[in-house]
């Protein structure tokens, strides 16, 4: 398979132009070992994607000759993952699993239990964190997307009416599955939502609730917080029919 490399303004290109990558990218083709004449793929994380062909490697960068360009549209509706801060790399792992199996943007969630506290300087850092893992994972993934990081929020403030809020909670009976498919034509997006180690509190479900998500059960048993999200985010494929 291709490695895939990341250059912004690639849309405004067409094949047959030269294009030079430097910085952060250019390191990563050094790490590739990339050569010249070698095939690759340039995308833009935001849809657009190229073959292209290395033209010259030096020093200071790698220069690639741009093939044919195609684009890909945001799927409707979104899929997207409201991860509760958790400890350790938990969350990080869940957010690096859900870019790898197609989820278009995700939002770090400070929850009642969640151990791990971003606040002042470490917000930022926490945001960069996440940036860069989805950046990383959808070049893994060959993706033409690379998923949104959202401004960290609580619970009771996620639900937006324009979306379609599951919350998966161990006692719920309304099935995953059949939530998804009930999901309105008009829905911006399905926001599937992950709490930490201990779960969410009862007046954290509460909230959300009333207004207007709705509790889901994933399955019969109970999934670490690190491994919830990319599997639900898997089962809402299956039904959307994306796989």
């Amino acid at each position: 398979m291709s490695s895939l490399y990341l250059v912004d303004g690639l849309a405004d290109h067409a094949a047959g132009d030269l294009i030079a990558l430097d910085g952060r990218e250019a390191h990563h083709a050094a790490v590739n070992r990339v050569r010249t004449g070698e095939d690759v793929l340039l995308g833009d994380g935001r849809g657009t994607i190229a073959d292209a062909t290395v033209e010259s490697v030096t020093g200071g960068g790698v220069v690639f000759h741009i093939g044919p360009l195609r684009s890909e549209e945001r799927p409707r509706p979104e899929l997207w993952l409201a991860q509760a801060l958790a400890k350790g790399d938990r969350d990080e792992l869940a957010v690096q699993a859900a870019t790898e199996v197609g989820v278009s943007g995700v939002v770090p969630l400070q929850a009642a239990r969640s151990v791990s506290r971003w606040s002042g300087p470490k917000l930022d850092k926490g945001v960069a964190r996440w940036e860069s893992i989805v950046r990383e994972a959808s070049k893994q993934a060959i993706r033409s997307w690379v998923p949104d990081v959202a401004p960290p929020t609580t619970p009771a403030a996620l639900v937006d009416p324009r979306d379609h809020v599951l919350v998966l909670h161990p006692r719920a009976t309304v099935r995953l599955a059949d939530a998804v498919r009930s999901t309105p034509d008009d829905t911006r997006r399905i926001v599937l939502v992950v709490g930490p180690e201990g779960g969410f509190g009862a007046e954290e479900i509460t909230a959300m609730a009333e207004a207007g998500a709705t509790p889901v059960v994933l399955g019969d048993t109970v999934l670490r917080t690190s491994t919830a999200g990319p599997a639900a985010i898997a089962v809402a494929n299956v039904v959307l029919g994306r796989w």
